[in-house]
């Protein structure tokens, strides 16, 4: 496991779990963080396809901990959002989350006024490679294009330019 420059734990939300577990690169999520949270809806998101697959993916990863707010209703303050980005975003204030994985724009925009550490999964897979877990980033990105993983064409020529892959 990789030095932890924040406190607190790693939320981690659906996209960049579906996104990691598409690729078969959950473990990335420990080599760079140790442990890290989901809450119930997130849990309740992912499963809601590919059921068996997906529960048997959790069951082989038990550094992913699906984890119940203290307060549920701490969630609702965050409009506009679904279910499990509100829980995310509840959870990590309720932990002091040294980071907080989300890809959804609201989501992120929600987390910067609260000043949260964030990331999204092109930001571990761009941790990850500069740490030698991975050899290359184009193809993983190529792959979540087209398994139907909408990216910002601005946000993949950045990535791959501090990749070095440009």
């Amino acid at each position: 496991m990789l030095n932890k420059p924040f406190a607190g734990p790693v939320i981690l939300n659906n996209t960049p779990l579906v996104a990691l577990w598409s690729l078969n690169l959950l473990t990335l999520l420990h080599d760079l963080y140790g442990e890290v949270l989901i809450p119930q809806a997130v849990y309740e998101e992912f499963l809601a396809t590919e059921r068996s697959a997906r529960q048997t993916a959790l069951d082989e990863a038990p550094w992913i901990k699906i984890t119940a707010l203290t307060n549920p209703r701490q969630a609702l303050v965050y409009v506009g959002l679904d279910q499990g980005e509100a829980e995310v975003l509840a959870l990590a204030t309720e932990w002091s989350a040294r980071l907080v994985i989300i890809d959804e724009h609201k989501g992120r925009r929600y987390a910067k006024r609260l000043g949260l550490p964030l990331t999204g999964t092109i930001g571990i897979l761009l941790t990850a490679k500069r740490n030698g877990l991975i050899s290359a980033l184009a193809p993983l990105i190529n792959q979540l294009l087209k398994g139907g993983l909408f990216l910002a064409p601005e946000l993949v020529e950045k990535a791959l330019e501090l990749a070095e892959e440009d």
